[in-house]
């Protein structure tokens, strides 16, 4: 009997003793095409009394592409509805940008090209298919500012 006891112990410990709470957390590249789908602005005053407004994007601007390299360039094209009489999905603006990763941190800088000022923030999702990039405006201290990107990624 005690060498029933002794071996179901034994065995209840080495069934519990595995488990998968220490595997590697999967890491997904930054790199690659992603779809604007909508974004979220968020202001905090001194006074603690802040708001967020979600905007859903058109399927025109779903059209736009933010386009992350290997090379830390980018390219960043906004779509939308343009024109007066018969208005259609059109480019409205491109702009290349060099951007800098720490995905271990997971912070970013976007500069623009030919603007001094960068945009700085998080990602604070990044898996797949889904991208959130949170940026922060800290232009006036007094007033907490951000506004934070989700993407689909686009496959190639």
């Amino acid at each position: 009997m005690k060498k029933l006891a002794l071996f179901a112990g034994l065995s209840l410990l080495a069934f519990t003793g595995c488990n998968d709470d220490d595997a590697p957390e999967q890491i997904f590249p930054l790199v690659g095409t992603w779809s604007p789908t909508k974004e979220v602005k968020t202001q905090v005053p001194a006074d603690g009394v802040g708001f967020s407004d979600e905007i859903v994007y058109t399927d025109c601007q779903k059209e736009s592409r933010w386009v992350f390299n290997e090379n830390s360039s980018g390219k960043r094209t906004n779509r939308d509805m343009a024109g007066t009489i018969t208005p259609t999905c059109s480019t409205i603006s491109e702009r290349n940008f060099t951007y800098v990763y720490n995905s271990s941190e997971k912070n970013f800088e976007i500069k623009y090209q030919g603007t001094v000022v960068a945009d700085k923030g998080k990602v604070t999702l990044l898996d797949a298919e889904t991208l959130n990039l949170k940026i922060e405006d800290t232009t006036d201290p007094t007033i907490y500012k951000s506004t934070t990107y989700t993407f689909k990624r686009i496959p190639q």
